[in-house]
């Protein structure tokens, strides 16, 4: 095994173990009051781990190639489960969307899903069709419909935050394939127009805006969450309050076990659990790029590129939100926060480039 693949393993094991450690910490005394067992979501966790990581170590084995064949099957695969769990009896509605199909005690989200498999799906795109992407009309236009169609899709859940993750990553592949730079200029405006249009569909959408550029405008409805997070931040200093010591846990911060989980990791190490944290994810996508630019075959390297950016873009969001930068998105923190579909993906995703890196 190449020593990029040896380190990008360590990284997300010790990510993923700090996660299961954090989820403990943050979750203990939510777990002991509704489970009447304060390490409920860290076993979980625990479980979700050994799976996911059996899964990156079969995907590692598994040739690349085999995915740019069956790319018309794995996305056809991802848009019926994104049309089944939309219907009533087998999506499972929780925190009032409609994004889960539940397997016994343990969840499935098919928008997890389909960020593989449109990533791969797009990958095999770009590198077909590469000799026609300067013309926008029949190069581009095409691959954009399916992508909006499955933004779509995602939306009606809804759930925007993995919505921009998928669309953000997809564009940044399409970015890299060299696509002209005036086109993202359209795309960006085009863009604008369309959040307006989600705002005016959701008005609850706005509440966040307006929460997020003032939270205290609402303190006990959409600016809730934030004012928690920052009151779990604030007084953190350089060490923290120390590991299990958070206070915002105890009730204060809604489910911070989920996407909050790094508002507690503040508070408990302060300024140094930043850094880690960090310092861990800047590792990762700096191995994932060096795998990236190495790769001679397209497909590869487009798929790789669009892997590693899903993970850090949706770390990025996730961080920006708990720190009040961007309004909240409900995007997890990968190999952090508390939540099996979220774990699986990033894994498997880890997985397919440590078999790119052995090419």
């Amino acid at each position: 095994m190449k020593k990029e693949s040896k380190l990008l393993i360590i990284v997300v094991t010790i990510m993923a173990i700090f996660g299961i450690i954090m989820i403990y910490s943050a979750s203990s005394i939510w777990a002991e009051y509704k489970f009447n067992d304060s390490f409920h979501y860290a076993k979980y966790q625990l479980i979700f781990f050994i799976i996911s990581f059996i899964a990156m170590m079969i995907c590692s084995k598994i040739d690349y190639n085999i995915y740019k064949k069956k790319s018309n099957l794995i996305l056809l695969i991802c848009f019926i489960l994104l049309i089944l769990v939309l219907i009533p009896g087998i999506g499972t509605l929780r925190n009032g969307s409609r994004s889960w199909f539940k397997i016994g005690p343990f969840g499935l989200q098919p928008s997890e899903i389909a960020k593989i498999g449109l990533i791969i799906f797009v990958s095999k795109y770009l590198e077909k069709n590469k000799s026609i992407l300067t013309n926008i009309k029949k190069g581009i236009i095409p691959i954009l419909l399916i992508i909006l169609l499955f933004f779509g899709l995602i939306m009606l859940e809804p759930d925007f935050g993995s919505g921009m993750v998928i669309v953000l990553s997809l564009l940044l592949i399409i970015f890299a394939s060299g696509v002209k730079l005036s086109f993202f200029a359209f795309l960006i405006i085009l863009g604008l127009i369309g959040i307006t249009g989600l705002i005016v569909i959701a008005p609850y959408r706005l509440k966040r805006i307006i929460s997020f550029l003032n939270p205290w405008s609402d303190p006990l409805g959409s600016g809730y969450q934030i004012i928690q997070s920052l009151y779990a931040i604030g007084p953190a200093g350089l060490l923290g309050l120390g590991f299990g010591n958070s206070i915002q846990k105890q009730f204060y911060l809604p489910e911070p076990q989920t996407d909050f989980i790094f508002a507690i990791i503040c508070e408990e190490f302060g300024i140094l659990g930043v850094i880690v944290i960090t310092t861990l994810f800047g590792l990762m996508f700096y191995l994932i790029m060096k795998i990236v630019i190495k790769q001679k075959d397209l497909f590869a390297k487009y798929l790789a590129f669009g892997l590693g950016m899903q993970i850090t873009l949706q770390a990025l969001l996730n961080l920006c939100v708990v720190v009040g930068l961007i309004p909240v998105t409900g995007v997890t923190l990968p190999f952090f926060s508390y939540g099996g579909s979220s774990l699986l993906v990033s894994m498997i995703s880890i997985g397919i480039i440590l078999n790119i890196n052995k090419k």
